[in-house]
């Protein structure tokens, strides 16, 4: 067993609440683009499906990218690499505000993507070699709280850009031309990345810990991670669909709430999208908060399969709730149910990502994280949006159809992550029996 000493849990923290802050403004990035569906749409001649492909985009590329970043991340120096992303990612959304078309805007987001890419593996891997073990998971769950936080403030901070520069008119910006308000929101959420940049460079790069040389030999390739995912696949596939479900269904939810609100009950897109940020940044941190404690508190007790069995206890809810929210007639209720239904939504985040962890040796840790965000992001991001915006154009076409579209997502994703967790849930606890005994005959390496 490794007797390396462990960095001093303060300077541990500080990394964690730079890796938090990063993550904050790469949702801003990623989101803020849910609240300018209508101007782009009347400025760019595009419809729903079009809107929707916008973040398959992104998500495809922020997939396909992720894993040789992460390949990178368990070898090379993972300060240097998201201080990378961070600058990319913040460039290339000032780019989306100067696009001119679909496909320049198309580009721009999966310029987006590809940066962002670098963030959660890498993160994931650092925090590994900062906490010890029984820490990991709360400093895991902490940051991917940054989440909820993220795509709150990019609501409730966009939404007031969007009030406020939505009334103002073109601005002649010399040799990029006229930009119209959609486009200045772009430039002025993108640029604040590069003081973020600075920080994470100030950040020391940990010695590697615990190395279990059963799966992470000192070849290259990616046999080890094969062979890794050839042992474990019905704990590791289950566990990526199941919660890669749970978001299907929550990411159509969180890209179209503002257009739903505008359309159905005439609510401003700056407003819909203030309320719903504070919503996010309330009631759904609220949820990934309290999915991260029940998840400490069973495992604390003992629960091997605490991520599946937590999410299990404390998610159902979410499916009469989203089934229920979209189709009430009246506002008020509307936004009554959108709170209880953002908490429950959000809990199984705050169990997922901490699950892998603690399963997965030092030099796979950021290759594993990014398998399943290459996998969620292509069934939640990808297809979420896409989706939902394709049967609002195609099954229901009325003005009216994406209350539909939302509830038709709901329903369809419910039984497979159900079903999937529960399968899942022996499977991860022997998987976690076995990661804490072979932890016993790790090796510290540089």
């Amino acid at each position: 067993m490794s007797t390396l000493a462990y960095p001093k849990s303060g300077y541990a923290w500080f990394v964690v609440g730079v890796l938090v802050l990063a993550s904050l403004v790469s949702f801003v990035d990623r989101q803020v683009i849910a609240l300018l569906v209508t101007p782009m749409k009347a400025d760019l001649g595009i419809n729903d499906t079009q809107i929707g492909s916008l973040s398959s985009a992104f998500a495809l590329f922020y997939a396909v990218a992720g894993l040789p970043l992460a390949w990178m991340a368990d070898r090379f120096n993972r300060r240097w690499l998201i201080a990378a992303g961070i600058f990319t990612w913040s460039l290339m959304t000032c780019w989306c505000g100067l696009a001119r078309g679909f496909w320049t805007l198309l580009i721009a987001r999966v310029g987006v993507g590809v940066g962002e890419a670098t963030l959660t593996p890498a993160a994931h891997s650092l925090i590994g070699d900062y906490f010890p073990r029984e820490k990991i998971p709360l400093a895991v769950a902490v940051f991917q709280l940054s989440g909820t936080l993220g795509t709150g403030i990019a609501f409730t901070v966009g939404g007031l850009i969007v009030h406020y520069i939505g009334t103002l008119p073109p601005v002649d910006a010399g040799v990029f031309g006229i930009l119209k308000p959609w486009q200045m929101v772009f430039i002025c959420v993108g640029a604040p990345g590069a003081l973020v940049m600075l920080l994470m460079l100030m950040v020391r790069e940990p010695q590697r810990r615990s190395v279990v040389q059963a799966y992470a030999g000192s070849s290259g390739g990616a046999g080890p991670l094969v062979a890794f995912y050839r042992r474990n696949w019905r704990t590791l596939l289950a566990h990526h669909i199941g919660f890669g479900a749970v978001a299907l269904a929550g990411f159509s939810f969180v890209f179209w709430t503002p257009t739903f609100f505008h359309r159905i009950h005439g609510v401003a897109l700056g407003e819909a999208g203030i309320w719903y940020g504070l919503y996010f940044l309330t009631f759904a941190t609220a949820g990934t908060y309290f999915g991260a404690w029940v998840g400490g508190r069973l495992y604390l007790k003992g629960r091997k399969d605490w991520p599946m069995r937590g999410s299990l206890i404390w998610a159902w809810p979410m499916i009469p709730l989203g089934l229920l929210a979209p189709i009430v007639p009246w506002e008020w209720l509307a936004w009554v149910l959108y709170a209880p239904l953002m908490f429950f939504i959000n809990v199984p985040f705050g169990m997922s990502y901490g699950a892998l962890p603690v399963i997965v040796p030092n030099r796979l840790r950021a290759q594993v994280s990014a398998v399943y965000l290459m996998m969620g992001s292509a069934i939640g991001t990808g297809l979420g949006p896409i989706l939902t915006g394709a049967i609002s154009d195609n099954l229901f076409p009325e003005a009216d159809g994406v209350r539909y579209s939302l509830m038709l997502m709901m329903g369809a994703c419910a039984p497979i992550w159900l079903g999937l967790l529960w399968y899942a849930r022996p499977h991860y606890a022997n998987n976690l029996r076995e990661a804490e005994e072979l932890e016993l005959n790790a090796a510290p390496v540089n």
